[in-house]
């Protein structure tokens, strides 16, 4: 199965290749920006109704722009990353990345859908928990990934 945290992790990296981000916090926020999408997409996973609307986003059925997930994302972002590094007009930048970083994951599908790599179900077991290849899922990724830019584990 593709890696759906590691293709999440290129179009952050592209989108915010766009922005000039200090080099000494270039990590943290790359980092911030693919916890904060994974974390959405993984507590909505967990909630009723969740894994309906991550299967509507991820099959460009709902646009990223008013997914409550790209909501979530943001949200996640401005708590844990931008108020703790007081970036400014920049964490605003930064913080509009989201939506189209999210737009992108509907072509993840799409761009995979022909080889037979992705499978939704699999997609919405790893966001759960379950993934064959993981017993901790996204979740415990993205926790473990936090835990160690703030310096806690």
């Amino acid at each position: 199965m593709a890696n759906i945290s590691d293709f999440i992790l290129k179009q952050v990296s592209s989108a915010a290749g766009k922005v000039d981000i200090p080099s000494n916090l270039k990590d943290q926020v790359l980092g911030g920006l693919s916890d904060s999408i994974i974390g959405s997409l993984t507590q909505t996973a967990t909630k009723a109704g969740g894994i309906d609307e991550i299967k509507s986003l991820l099959t460009g059925k709902t646009s990223a722009a008013s997914s409550s997930i790209t909501a979530l994302a943001g949200n996640l972002f401005d708590k844990n990353i931008l108020g703790k590094l007081n970036l400014g007009s920049l964490g605003s930048q930064l913080s509009g990345l989201i939506p189209g970083i999210m737009g992108t994951l509907s072509g993840f599908l799409k761009d995979q859908d022909g080889d037979g790599d992705v499978d939704i179900n699999d997609i919405i077991l790893s966001l759960k928990g379950g993934a064959k290849s993981s017993s901790s899922g996204l979740l415990g990724a993205a926790t473990s990934i936090l835990g160690n830019l703030f310096g806690k584990k």
